[in-house]
């Protein structure tokens, strides 16, 4: 699926994703037009989906992050559709998952401080529709965070 260039261009990409295209080519080892031919083949293959900023929350005043987990109800047959549109709405919602299994959907999200946590969770967590079960989840570490592969 992929050749040795391909597996030192994601590389180098995940080591700095903010390099320029000059300087990864150089540190993959391939020329700015092979570079730039390998990344256009590598979009097209669904492999390479785009760049993205990472943004750090903490930085800009969010110090509390909530794991979520819902369990919904299944008896309802548009619970799923309605919850996640309601949960795309609250602004401080920065990942929603699906799962399989006892619990149905996660939700990350953020808060200033406890006091904004406490309102975040009064005000747009517990009216959001069809849930029967929530279990939250403070964060008190990251341990790891990598996007990196083996490759």
């Amino acid at each position: 699926m992929l050749d040795e260039a391909d597996r030192r261009i994601l590389r180098q990409m995940l080591a700095d994703p903010g390099a320029d295209a000059g300087t990864l080519a150089f540190r993959a080892g391939v020329t700015a037009a092979t570079l730039s031919r390998r990344l256009d083949r590598l979009r097209e293959r669904g492999i390479l989906r785009g760049i993205e900023a990472r943004v750090n929350w903490r930085a800009l005043g969010y110090e509390v992050e909530v794991s979520l987990r819902f369990t919904l109800d299944k008896t309802e047959p548009r619970a799923f559709d309605v919850f996640t549109a309601a949960a795309r709405d609250v602004p401080e919602v920065t990942e929603i998952q699906t799962f399989l299994g006892s619990v149905d959907i996660r939700l990350s999200v953020i808060a200033r401080d406890m006091a904004h946590w406490q309102q975040i969770y009064r005000d747009r967590i517990l009216p959001l529709p069809h849930v029967t079960d929530i279990e939250p989840l403070m964060l008190v570490a990251t341990l790891k965070d990598s996007a990196e592969l083996p490759l």
